[in-house]
């Protein structure tokens, strides 16, 4: 990676964002532990792809880093700030070189406003630039994502919704980001625009030296993109690595069951290890010891009662299991 420096941009040291389950008189009856104990360091110039079921904490996440949910408790360090606890207003001074892109960006988009204006207005809120540089700001990030400059005048409803992701790339950058949690980027879209969407990306990444945080059901386009990934189940990260290293051996059972169930060219991957069965249980009512010991071939009376931590192997992955499918002891 020419040009990128080996550093630690975002630390996040034993995560949790909880939310209240309360009954129809409004009284709290538990805890929804969406995210419960997620540790885990992006450095600068990283691709991290996050996957995972649906309900499994990925989109969470990426909004508590963002700071659009507020942390039950934990910390997260960016570019050396601790963000988790700053006030609204101090946040948001640390938080512009941190953007999030939501998986429907013509959602973020106002639809009274022509995405000229929409664009410019990150710049009036957070910067005192004038409006000359402003405008030049836009059009040259407009370009950079390769829309022409006739789009300024037009409305998000004018516009297709592959062109609407493009927007909502521009308007996060329009700040100068190094830090974008992408949620979704390519859900909804054909095949060859998902191509499209994905190399503007790294070309992005590039010209502006971001770093990525890519949350994505799609295995096949996680591979692709990401050089490395964070397996979540049920608000905990069980497996984090090299891509390359998970795909060709999954220690997880989880991360197993997923990658096996990854249709591939020419015909259906090998199945004869899925194992993934079931719903997964209620992020309210967890049960004791690994909470995949309910799904999992492998669990035994030690798995269903005592929670297995995140262990390093010799190949660098982090792995939460007891019995993980990989040789030598822990490091």
């Amino acid at each position: 990676m020419a040009g990128y420096m080996s550093e630690a941009l975002l630390d996040i040291v034993d995560l949790n964002r909880h939310f209240p389950i309360r009954n129809l008189w409004g009284r709290r009856t538990g805890w929804l532990r969406a995210l419960d104990g997620v540790s885990l360091s992006i450095s600068r110039g990283d691709i991290l792809g996050i996957v995972g079921e649906s309900g499994c904490g990925k989109s969470t996440l990426g909004k508590t880093v963002a700071g659009i949910h507020p942390p039950t408790s934990g910390s997260v360090h960016f570019e050396g700030h601790e963000i988790a606890t700053l006030s609204p207003s101090a946040g948001r001074a640390v938080r512009r070189n941190l953007q999030y892109c939501y998986q429907d960006p013509g959602a973020s988009l106002d639809p009274r406003w022509k995405i000229g204006r929409s664009l410019e207005e990150p710049l009036i809120v957070h910067t005192d630039m004038t409006r000359t540089d402003r405008l030049a700001r836009v059009q040259a990030t407009l370009h950079a994502v390769g829309l022409p400059e006739r789009h300024l005048d037009l409305y998000p409803h004018e516009i297709s919704g592959g062109q609407q992701r493009r927007v909502g790339l521009a308007r996060i950058l329009m700040l100068r980001p190094s830090l974008v949690i992408l949620d979704e980027p390519t859900s909804g879209l054909d095949v060859s625009v998902q191509a499209v969407v994905l190399n503007l990306l790294l070309e992005l990444r590039e010209a502006f030296a971001l770093t990525y945080v890519f949350i994505s059901h799609d295995l096949s386009v996680v591979r692709l993109f990401s050089q490395r990934i964070a397996v979540m189940y049920l608000g905990r990260v069980v497996e984090i690595g090299g891509t390359d290293r998970i795909f060709a051996a999954p220690a997880h059972a989880y991360t197993q069951s997923l990658l096996a169930a990854v249709p591939e060219i020419g015909g259906r991957r090998v199945v004869e290890n899925f194992w993934l069965e079931g719903e997964p249980p209620s992020p309210g009512a967890l049960p004791p010891g690994c909470r995949f010991a309910p799904r999992c071939p492998r669990a035994d009376p030690h798995c269903r009662s005592h929670e297995p931590r995140p262990e390093r192997h010799a190949d660098g992955r982090l792995v939460a299991c007891h019995h993980p499918a990989i040789t030598g002891d822990p490091i």
